[in-house]
């Protein structure tokens, strides 16, 4: 029978003889009719055992490759490969930085720049994930226990400077690694005995001790030097108190003891630092660069002072070119700590036209450090996170009680030539000068020469004016204010949040542990297992030799709390002693 259009689907010209039925094709159309003799007439034992079997197999077979697969992925998120051979790391620390200046720093380089909006931070591409800060005294972590959970891989309390709340003091990943036989370098914007740098080569209770901190830092302590590279400022905590320049609480020349007993070479001026910049001389380690009495400053300030201080990522440059050539000829490679430390200080003076240009100095050395990562021909990890976040930054601001715009203005940050910090010195040092007291005239003086020129604003009011000419000490924060109502940018605190922060990585061996949200004490324990050192056997061996005999810990903190409340530099709030000595600066130089 022929095909027709009205031929059911599965008709065909071949018709039912026996033989045909019997036949493969004639078994075919019959099994797909439904009409197989076996369905009719019943099958056999042996085949029904047979089928039977086969479908338990089938079965057992399906569920193992299920459990294979569940093993897999687990082992997959438990396990991570690990790093083989001569590598090295960069560590990188933003100091006070939420995922709020990331909104907002972004943002800014886009209008600044006239980008489009998918045109984002060099840190957005290599988001990673994002750890908790709480420290083991406090909700709200300060930098001190923040990098000690980064060095020491543990929990510990405010304050506390690579030192656990039991009293002893707790190995770092920069002197495990020194021990193994890698370089090692520390490269800041702030004072280099601040506590983050602090926290991973020295050992103190208190993070006000930075006396005690110099010394042990150019290798005065229990394991001697563990340091080849320090870069940052500083320099008055090196000088004795009898010579110009000089901020400790003693006698003692830090830097002379450094050159003459662990062989430091020292700069401390910009000059000095080009001949290494510009290539001109190979870095000679171990060297110790300090190139401003306390902090190097605001960005926004210091590209209008580059004559005197290099920025964040020419030292990191700088340091990572000294590092690799130091390591040339070594089975070991280098481990370097590198922080943008003034995002904090931008953070804790609630001043968002300093800090959107901190942060993006920020993510120029973080791309400085992924190119060399590039470049070099011994492998090495970037991880970088912060610490803790400052300010409580929010990107939008109720300005009065109408009902909340949705906006905020990139351009009043972009207007500003200078920091609240610098206005509030440059102030500071006019009325020390000043002959002529009168309200008046320093109004003028302080909009004509500091609001309009500096930040950029050209409609303060009579009361604002009348505020800042009334209270020169507090100008700093009423700068700031200035900038943040118009902007509409909003600010929870002049301290610490409790906020999550962000982790970003290159990848590598092994960071697949640092992904998701993590612990802070998570991130300091990647960078012992990727440089596969033994933190426990320093903290071992410093108690073995007595460092928990000097007088560390919360015992010694707590004795020491009537002292702090009596003397706000001594105490733990770091930018109450910044700005103390920021007040100290201006009187001395007026």
């Amino acid at each position: 029978m022929m095909a027709t259009d009205i031929t059911p689907l599965l008709a065909d010209d071949r018709r039912g003889t026996p033989r045909e039925a019997d036949s493969p094709s004639g078994s075919e159309d019959s099994a797909l009719r439904g009409q197989s003799r076996a369905t009719h007439t019943g099958r056999s034992w042996h085949i029904r055992l047979r089928e039977a079997l086969l479908f338990t197999w089938a079965l057992l077979a399906t569920a193992g490759l299920l459990v294979l697969a569940v093993w897999a992925s687990h082992h997959q998120q438990t396990t991570f490969d690990k790093a083989t051979g001569k590598r090295n790391l960069i560590f990188m620390v933003s100091d006070g930085m939420g995922p709020a200046s990331l909104s907002m720093t972004r943002t800014f380089r886009q209008y600044t720049e006239g980008l489009e909006y998918g045109d984002t931070l060099t840190l957005d591409k290599h988001f990673w994930g994002s750890s908790r800060t709480r420290s083991s005294s406090s909700l709200v972590t300060d930098s001190a226990a923040g990098a000690t959970a980064f060095s020491c891989g543990k929990k510990s309390y405010n304050g506390a400077i690579s030192i656990l709340p039991d009293s002893t003091p707790c190995g770092t990943v920069l002197e495990a690694a020194k021990k193994a036989g890698y370089k090692t370098g520390l490269v800041v914007t702030t004072d280099i005995t601040d506590a983050t740098p602090a926290c991973f080569a020295s050992h103190v209770d208190v993070r006000s001790q930075n006396d005690e901190i110099a010394m042990q830092e150019v290798g005065n302590g229990t394991l001697g030097r563990v340091v080849d590279l320090m870069f940052g400022g500083g320099r008055c905590r090196f000088l004795p108190n009898d010579v110009e320049g000089g901020c400790r609480e003693d006698t003692i020349n830090v830097v002379e003891l450094a050159k003459e007993n662990y062989g430091w070479n020292y700069i401390d001026d910009r000059a000095a630092f080009d001949e290494f910049w510009l290539g001109k001389k190979e870095v000679p380690l171990p060297i110790l660069g300090l190139f401003a009495d306390t902090d190097i400053p605001f960005e926004l300030d210091r590209r209008n002072m580059n004559d005197v201080y290099p920025s964040l990522s020419e030292m990191a440059k700088t340091a990572l070119r000294a590092l690799e050539k130091a390591t040339e000829g070594s089975d070991q490679g280098f481990f370097l700590m590198i922080e943008g430390s003034r995002i904090d200080h931008a953070g804790h003076g609630n001043d968002p036209a300093a800090q959107v240009r901190e942060v993006i100095e920020y993510d120029k050395a973080f791309q400085a450090v992924l190119d060399f990562l590039d470049e070099s021909s011994t492998p090495g990890v970037l991880v970088a996170t912060s610490d803790h976040e400052t300010g409580g930054l929010a990107v939008a601001r109720q300005v009065n009680a109408a009902y909340p715009q949705y906006l905020w203005y990139p351009g009043i940050l972009a207007n500003a030539s200078s920091s609240s910090e610098h206005l509030a010195h440059r102030l500071r040092s006019h009325v020390e000068k000043a002959s002529d007291s009168s309200i008046d005239k320093l109004k003028k003086y302080i909009n004509d020469e500091l609001v309009v020129p500096g930040l950029g604003i050209h409609d303060a009011s009579d009361d604002e004016l009348t505020t800042l000419a009334s209270n020169p000490d507090y100008s700093q924060s009423l700068f700031a204010h200035m900038i943040s109502i118009r902007a509409q940018i909003g600010w929870s605190t002049h301290g610490h949040s409790a906020v999550d922060v962000n982790i970003y990585s290159s990848g590598g061996p092994g960071a697949d542990a640092i992904r998701g949200n993590v612990e802070n004490t998570d991130v300091g324990k990647y960078l012992r297992d990727y440089l596969k050192v033994d933190v426990e056997a320093i903290t071992k061996e410093l108690n073995d030799k007595g460092a928990s005999k000097q007088r560390f810990g919360m015992i010694a903190a707590e004795a020491t709390t009537g002292a702090a409340e009596e003397d706000p530099v001594q105490g733990a709030d770091h930018w109450v002693a910044h700005e103390e000595m920021e007040s100290q600066r201006s009187s001395s130089d007026a």
